[in-house]
């Protein structure tokens, strides 16, 4: 499984007025093949962070999914809106029953 986590550091208002663009790519990615999981998240204590957290079967899904026509799209939002700092991590994971 791959995992990517995401944080976004913007303004409150900028992630409000992205909302819509925001759902459209939760809904857009988790009907892609590959996708176990895809969400977005805002602090509630530091608002102007965004919190992205994908789950992918593999990293060709993951890659398929780069290429997509919604993505292209939010990144067209997000650059109308760009963010003060954005960082990425890429993990690749095997999930374990731990109880």
């Amino acid at each position: 499984m791959i995992v990517v986590n995401a944080v976004v550091t913007s303004t409150p208002e900028d992630i409000a007025a992205m909302k819509d663009a925001i759902g459209t790519m939760e809904a857009a990615s988790r009907a892609e093949p590959g996708c176990d999981d895809y969400t977005f998240s805002v602090e509630l204590n530091n608002p102007g962070t965004l919190r992205i957290t994908e789950k992918w079967h593999t990293l060709e899904a993951l890659m398929e999914h780069m290429g997509t026509r919604h993505m292209a799209e939010f990144q067209q939002a997000m650059g109308a809106r760009p963010p003060a700092a954005m960082e990425l991590k890429f993990y690749e994971v095997k999930e374990i029953q731990p109880f």
